[in-house]
């Protein structure tokens, strides 16, 4: 049985003049789980930076919920209370983590 190396996922550049326009939304009263994995959100954003998950066994809607579960992260990102580097670095952890376990059985 052969079992897929997980990718190495990069570290994209911060998306900050969508995150100013995430976090004004958040502000102006779209829910906030509606910014993480809406249609234009954070996980759509990541995931076509990184759909080399695919081969790996994640879907986009499994990044998204990777991304829900992470969302206290995400918001002191958006509210300027950690930094993109920070944040993403942990959610690119968490990803080769769930992923690992995955292979493991």
């Amino acid at each position: 049985m052969t079992v897929a190396t997980p990718p190495v996922l990069h570290l994209p550049d911060e998306p900050t003049a969508r995150a100013e326009a995430w976090l004004d939304a958040v502000h102006g009263g779209t829910e906030f789980e509606s910014v993480l994995i809406g249609p234009d959100g954070i996980a759509s954003w990541l995931w076509s930076r990184w759909r080399s998950l695919s081969g790996a066994g994640l879907d986009e809607a499994g990044l998204g919920a990777v991304v829900l579960d992470y969302r206290r992260e995400m918001w002191l990102w958006l509210a300027g209370e950690r930094t993109w580097q920070q944040s993403c670095s942990g959610l690119i952890g968490r990803i080769s983590r769930r992923l690992a376990a995955a292979t493991e059985g």
